[in-house]
């Protein structure tokens, strides 16, 4: 597989075809969820949410508790960290070779 292309991936899902590029074990982007946008796997919970939730002082155990899924549980929470820090840094990278 070329550097940067990922697998698109089909499963049957409560009867329906459900189409993903899995960013990570628990963070997806489905082209027909939320704009292809990552959420967590199965879900319509955006990660940016979950992002905002952080940084404005939520602690991993209050957004468990909160959304009351068992999708949403902190190893996806972790793993939406270290996507979003991932791609921070491709971004200063890109950002570094354009000045």
């Amino acid at each position: 597989m070329a550097k940067g292309k990922r697998k698109v991936v089909r499963e049957i899902v409560g009867g329906e075809v459900y189409e993903y590029v899995p960013l990570g074990k628990h963070i997806v982007s489905a082209k027909g969820v939320c704009g292809g946008r990552p959420t967590f796997k199965y879900t319509r919970v955006e990660v940016r949410h979950v992002l905002d939730l952080l940084a404005h002082g939520w602690t991993i155990e209050q957004i468990v508790r909160d959304f009351n899924r068992p999708e949403i549980h902190p190893e996806a929470i972790e793993e939406a960290l270290r996507l979003a820090a991932k791609a921070l840094e491709r971004w200063s990278l890109e950002v570094g070779k354009a000045a």
